[in-house]
């Protein structure tokens, strides 16, 4: 029997082989997942929550929110930025009570989704957004450190800092810290040098990497350190019951759902401003992403799991992997699932101060030094903002310290925008002119009653304000009163045109 011809086996290859576009999300989506994997445990571990619950996050935002309309390369799972609340919500109401505030924030998000509010997320200050990230970084850094020493942190984020030569002292002093922080330091320097190793050591994710690496230095000389808690998946979903909505109805609480909502919304949307500019594919919609991120929220506030958000550093490495459409982040949320249901047990291997260390490394790009330096050179007003912003959630809390930001940024355009220029024209003889332009408002009252009283008060004034693009009024009602005085001396009366 005579083979069959090479052009027919060439086209059964062909029919058997899936096309390049199946190939890159398969290959991109293994990616995701071995970068995801070690983030959503040091997260989850960093929340003061079961490594568990990170990885059913991660799993939903693969298959929920994944397969949602919105974004199409983003991915979405528990995120660094949101460790701080987490673990803020966590100490304050209880574990319990996190899937009933996240759960909260999922259907807000969806109402806001469906009010079609998501793309006045762009109208936000950056430098706000900035300084919120970098105030997150700061506090997830100071915190930990501590967790680096298998110490317990201070409870804020003040104290956190403040508490770091005490943390120093019982390092030296203990080998057992000591140990740990080697650890921890020791992932740290495996992220940062593993950009300069071979291109073929790369394929493998640096935070994979420098756990996997900590884990078998653990287990090789049996160092006596923490390693993470592990309770099983089933064991670990806690679906809220009524009484826990009962016991939040509470201002603080509200206020916690709101910072869950508005801060996930406001990364998720960042991020995916971020990724469209990384690719060449179709554009984020942001109302349906806000939805999409409403809905996983929605999910894992219903199994009691972690808040989600879009992550950049997912996201940037599934578009580098060379991912075509969503598939890669759906099959990301699949692996998670398999690993996290058929090997459970390798979660115990893992050395908490390994973790930690992913996450300090984490927090230091959430802090923009570069940036800000460039920001002070070319606008100081927003850089005083990213610094207000940052110093604000550091001493006070996330919320408060987001809304400081808002109202200082608030502030800053409502005195940016409100110049005013006093054009005085004074011919010798006859009226003096005086021509107005800008916006005419009380945060540029001082200076514009100073130009006016200077005027001489035995000539006839001409005040045109047609070139006025808006006046207030306490400048309208402070106007009136001075042309008033002025006509009182005896002079002839203040001319006004008005403006419209």
């Amino acid at each position: 029997m005579q083979p069959p011809p090479a052009s027919v086996r060439d086209r059964a290859r062909s029919l058997l082989r899936p096309p390049e576009g199946v190939r890159r999300d398969v290959t991109a989506s293994v990616v995701v997942f071995l970068v995801a994997l070690p983030l959503c445990v040091g997260v989850a571990v960093a929340s003061g929550a079961s490594a568990e619950l990170g990885l059913i996050t991660g799993v939903v935002g693969g298959l929920v929110t994944g397969l949602l309309p919105g974004s199409s390369l983003q991915v979405s799972g528990p995120a660094a930025g949101l460790t701080v609340l987490v673990y803020e919500a966590v100490q304050t109401y209880g574990l319990p009570a996190l899937g009933a505030l996240v759960l909260a924030a999922g259907i807000l998000q969806l109402a806001m989704g469906a009010l079609r509010l998501g793309r006045f997320f762009r109208a936000i200050s950056v430098a706000v957004v900035e300084g919120m990230l970098a105030g997150i970084g700061l506090v997830l850094i100071a915190g930990q450190l501590y967790a680096m020493a298998d110490r317990e942190a201070p409870a804020g984020g003040l104290a956190k800092i403040t508490g770091l030569p005490g943390l120093l002292t019982d390092i030296v002093g203990s080998e057992r810290s000591l140990t740990a922080f080697g650890i921890g330091a020791g992932s740290i320097a495996v992220l940062v040098l593993w950009r300069r190793l071979p291109a073929k050591l790369r394929a493998v994710p640096a935070q994979l990497a420098a756990v996997v690496l900590a884990s078998g230095v653990t287990m090789l000389f049996s160092l006596p350190v923490a390693t993470v808690e592990v309770q099983g998946l089933i064991e670990a979903v806690r679906v809220p019951d009524a009484a826990v909505f009962g016991e939040l109805m509470t201002l603080g609480a509200v206020g916690t759902v709101l910072a869950f909502a508005l801060i996930a919304s406001a990364e998720s949307l960042f991020s995916a401003a971020a990724v469209d500019r990384m690719h060449d594919g179709p554009r984020t919609s942001y109302d349906k992403e806000l939805i999409a991120q409403g809905a996983g929220n929605t999910v894992c506030g219903l199994l009691g799991a972690l808040p989600m958000t879009a992550v950049i550093v997912r996201s940037s490495a599934n578009v580098r992997a060379g991912a075509r459409t969503k598939a890669s982040r759906v099959l990301h949320g699949v692996w998670l699932l398999l690993f996290a249901a058929l090997l459970p047990a390798a979660l115990g291997l893992i050395p908490v101060a390994a973790l930690a260390g992913v996450l300090v490394h984490a927090g230091c790009k959430l802090v923009p030094v570069r940036q800000l330096a460039e920001l002070w050179r070319e606008h100081r007003g927003e850089a005083v903002v990213l610094v207000v912003t940052a110093a604000a959630i550091v001493t006070v809390s996330m919320f408060e310290g987001v809304l400081i930001g808002l109202a200082l940024a608030v502030m800053k355009t409502a005195w940016e925008t409100s110049h005013v220029h006093v054009e005085v024209v004074d011919k010798g003889a006859g009226p003096i002119r005086v021509h107005l332009t800008g916006n005419a408002t009380f945060l540029r009252l001082p200076k514009l009653l100073d130009a006016l009283e200077a005027l001489p008060q035995d000539r006839l004034i001409d005040l045109d304000l047609t070139d006025l693009r808006h006046v207030d009024h306490a400048c309208r009602t402070s106007l009136e009163n001075w042309a008033a005085r002025h006509s009182a001396e005896g002079t002839g009366p203040v001319r006004v045109a008005p403006g419209s």
